[in-house]
This record gives C-alpha cells, structure tokens and sequence, in this order.
C-alpha cells in the first residue's frame, strides 16, 4: 500500500512472492525539496530485510518511508524493517535502515525526522539558486589498461567544467573491459550514479567520452537528468568565448553539425505532417523540415567561412609580398601561449588560467635590429580528443600556420601529463601537414619545477625551457628563433624588448613592436 502522511490509503498495489510492480506515481524524480509525502508499506513472505530495489525506490520516487513487514510462520504479521532518506553525508550513505522484532511493539514517531530532512533539502537547494550555476558530477570509462590515461581525462574534465562555468560536485570512474552500447556504462553503475547526483543535488551529467544520440538519451530517461558529453562541453566552452565574428561563425557551424544526426527525439509533435493548402499529401515531417533549416544552416556558414578565408588569403598575400617571416605559437590548451605572447611583445592579450581562453588568433609584428621584421601569431590551443566537427570548422583559422616560418611549440612543463599533451598537439599538426615546419620545444612554466628536471627536460627532449611570467629563458628562446629564421649568426642578441610602438597596420592587422640595439631594455621592462 502507498500510504499518505495521514495515514489514508493512496493506492493498493497486488503482486507476486518475486516482484511488485507499482503504479505510475511519476517514476521520474519528484524534485530536490521536498519529499513525495507517501509511505510504501509491502510484504516480504520471507521476513528478509529491505532489498535494493525497495531502497532505490524510496530514493528515486523520492518516499517518506519504505517498510517491508515480514510474515511468521503461523502466517500473521511479524518483523518490521523500515528504511528513509539521510541527508549527504561523508561516509556518502543515501539512507538509514532500521528492523523491529514486531510490527505490534511500539514504533518511531519519524515526523520530526522527515520535517528536518526536508528542512535540510530545502536549504540546500537555496544554496543552489544563489549560486546560479549548473552542478555536475562527471562521468569516466576506462577500458583494460587505461585507468591511468582516463584519470587523467577526467582531470582535464574537470578543468573543462570549471572553464565553462560548472559546478563540479563529485567524479566517478568505471573500469570496463568494452563501453555499453545502451548506457556507456553499466546499469548498476547508473543506478549508483542516480543516487548519488540525486543525494548531491546535481542536475547535470558530463560524460567523459562522446555518447550516440541512443546513449544520451537513454541515460537521460533513466536519470531525469541533463546530459552532456564531452564534445557538448567543449562547444560550449568556444560558444561561451569566440569573440570575433570569425570564430562565433567557426563554433556555430561546428554546433549545428554536432546537432544535426541528434534531432530525432520521441516528441510526438515531430511526426506531424504539414497540412493546409498547399501542404496536403505526404508532405514533410517537422522532423524533416527542421534537419532540412539545418543542412541550409550549415551550408550558409561553409560559403561565409570559406569567404572570410579568402579575405585572409588576401592579407596574408600582402605579408608574402613584404617577406616578413611567421613565428606562430601553438600547443596544448592553457601552456602559456598568450603569456608568451604579452612577454615577446609587451602586449595586453587576454591571459586566464582557463583552457581555451584564447580562441581568436592575435597577431604581432616585431622589429629586429638590421631592419627585420618578423609577425608573431597566437593561434587556439590543441587538446585531447579534439571534435572532428571543431577541427574542420577552426580549420579556417589554422590556415594562419601554413603561412608560418616557424613554430614555437609551447609545454607546460610543470603538467605530470606532457608528454601525452606533446603527443596529441604533434598529431594534431600532423593531421594538418605542419610536421615539416620547423618547430622550437619550448618548455614553459619552468620555475614551477626543479631546475634538475628542467635540465634533463632540455637535454633529452630539445627545446628551450622558459617561464613566460618571470622572463627567465626568453633570450635564450629568441636567440634560437633568430638563428632558425635567419643566417646562423646573422643577428645580435635579442634579449631586448620595448614596449609596442603604437605604429598603424592598415594591411597587415598587426601591432608593431621595436626591438632596438641590445643593452637598451631588460625583458619585459
């Protein structure tokens, strides 16, 4: 029987010795504040205490209370167990489980404990409003023998979510020897991570691996829950940051394919067909329809990207004609580049400890001593696992590193995974034809880190080990560019820098930066 607060009889339920199956009370959650105000009270035949199944169900339907009275041999009423929800707590517990030797001895009075339950939630969920943001728990999969490079994915998750706004409550991790073709994960482990986002009051779910549009939306019907992968998160991340026209058009392209084989949903408005004169017939489904404004969408946003490539043909042209060489700077997201471009240059380019705070190009032009002039760029930063879709829409901007002279590779140093980040950011440019460029390993964040391992950084790797924030190394760097760009030896010493000289560049879209004789400034003075 389902009982209310007053003890009234809401519904009465008849099943067999295995299984009860209860009626439609709204097996989707029922909120984060208040309970359902009803008891579940059944009977288990064999006097055996609550099974997980009663226990999920008082957690997911959100019940004052599930009992199971056991039955005597004799047939009449005996044992009393009793279980309800606790509020989260740090042995992670959901809820608190009791038996009585009789259902005719004397019983708690749990008024008190469920009025201060719901207390509790109600101030947790006020916590929430005023915080204003999404509250997520991630979710990781790693398969046999890649525990080690899935947490590490799962850290750099954390550090997406965080950039992208997200309140990260807790992350969990599964070993599995193959994903779920329904759920990623297994159900148990859904179940488990149901109870907990529910316990934590989360309502977001960010998945460590690209789910199928089947996957997400089967876990969102099992959970209640918002869905994310990690493809959604990081197009909202460049959503959230493209700044130019250029890049929102580049995000919004990458979107729109990323939607495109999603937008078959169970929504019955989708299977309508368009009536009316001149609609009678077949017609199209609004599900058509809608992926018919996309594909226009999409092919709108290719000729409008593909045109403003053009235009930067163009620029970049007037730089062939000039033969002023291109030092850009690529690598991993949140290596330093941007700092490393303020400290070359004295410049004030956006700099935060943010993956992908920097997702339109900036552009230099340093002058040299001998009249030489070279146009330093700071382009997107690479990651892991970088969306197809992302790639070919920045495709346009990276065009910028055909043009380039030369490459400063930039590492951070001080991060335990750098060689997995030099990996992917070489496959990357690999995957773009760059490998043939000339490259510089430059080792930033080098004060983070004992001078040893610097040293043995350099002395196995190659490179040059920097710290763009103090300045230490960026002589030592310039000098090594100097002579790959140029004759060996051909230029001074190029340790000294000025600030930009705020000189106007109708063609080529630079700011200019002086670098005089050597002697004239200290770096960054």
């Amino acid at each position: 029987m389902l009982l209310t607060r007053k003890g009234e009889v809401e519904q009465v339920v008849v099943g067999n010795a295995h299984k009860l199956e209860l009626p439609d009370i709204g097996r989707a959650r029922a909120g984060q504040v208040r309970l359902r105000g009803l008891r579940l009270v059944h009977t288990h035949l064999k006097s055996e205490p609550l099974t997980r199944d009663d226990l999920t169900d008082l957690a997911l339907l959100r019940l004052d209370l599930v009992a199971a009275i056991g039955v005597r041999p004799d047939g009449l009423p005996g044992v009393l167990h009793f279980g309800h929800l606790v509020p989260a707590n740090g042995d992670g517990s959901y809820w608190r489980t009791e038996t009585l030797p009789s259902v005719h001895g004397p019983q708690p009075d749990l008024a008190a404990t469920l009025s201060a339950l719901e207390d509790e939630l109600a101030q947790g969920a006020a916590g929430r409003q005023v915080s204003g943001r999404e509250r997520a728990v991630l979710v990781g999969v790693a398969l046999d023998g890649q525990r080690t490079r899935a947490e590490a994915s799962l850290t750099e998750l954390r550090e997406l979510a965080r950039t992208a706004g997200v309140e990260v409550l807790d992350a969990v991790l599964q070993m599995r020897r193959e994903p779920d073709p329904r759920y990623l994960i297994g159900r148990g482990k859904l179940e488990e991570l149901n109870l907990r986002s529910m316990q934590l009051g989360a309502d977001l779910l960010v998945f460590d691996r690209d789910l199928s549009p089947s996957q997400s939306r089967h876990i969102a019907e099992e959970t209640s829950l918002k869905v994310l992968d990690r493809t959604q998160l990081i197009l909202d991340i460049f959503a959230q940051r493209a700044q130019s026209a250029d890049g929102k058009l580049q995000v919004e392209l990458a979107q729109l394919k990323y939607l495109l084989p999603r937008l078959a949903q169970s929504d019955d408005s989708l299977s309508r067909l368009a009536g009316g004169i001149g609609g009678r017939g077949p017609g199209e489904t609004k599900l058509e329809i809608d992926r018919r404004r996309v594909r226009d969408r999409i092919a709108h946003l290719e000729r409008r990207i593909e045109q403003l490539s053009r235009e930067r043909q163009v620029r970049r042209g007037r730089r062939e004609r000039r033969e002023l060489p291109v030092v850009s700077i690529v690598g991993y997201t949140n290596a330093g580049k941007s700092t490393l471009l303020n400290a070359l240059t004295n410049s004030q380019v956006l700099v935060e400890n943010k993956l992908f705070a920097t997702l339109d190009p900036s552009s230099r032009r340093l002058r040299f001593p001998e009249e030489r002039e070279v146009i330093i760029t700071d382009t997107v930063g690479f990651i892991r696992d970088l969306p197809p879709d992302l790639m070919n829409a920045f495709r346009a901007t990276l065009e910028e590193l055909d043009d380039a002279s030369l490459l400063l590779h930039v590492v951070d140093a001080s991060d335990p995974a750098h060689d997995a980040q030099v990996e992917t950011v070489e496959e990357i440019l690999g995957t773009l034809g760059l490998l043939s460029k000339p490259r510089i390993l430059v080792w930033n964040k080098a004060d983070r880190i004992d001078s040893e391992l610097v040293q043995t950084l350099v002395r196995t790797r190659g490179g040059v080990a920097i710290s763009a924030v103090s300045g230490q190394g960026l002589e030592t760097l310039l000098q090594k560019a100097d002579r790959t760009l140029f004759a060996e030896g051909a230029s001074v010493e190029l340790g000294a820098l000025v600030a930009p000289l705020r000189r106007p560049e109708r063609d080529a879209g630079t700011e200019e930066v002086a670098v005089p004789s050597p002697g004239a400034a200290a770096v960054g003075g």
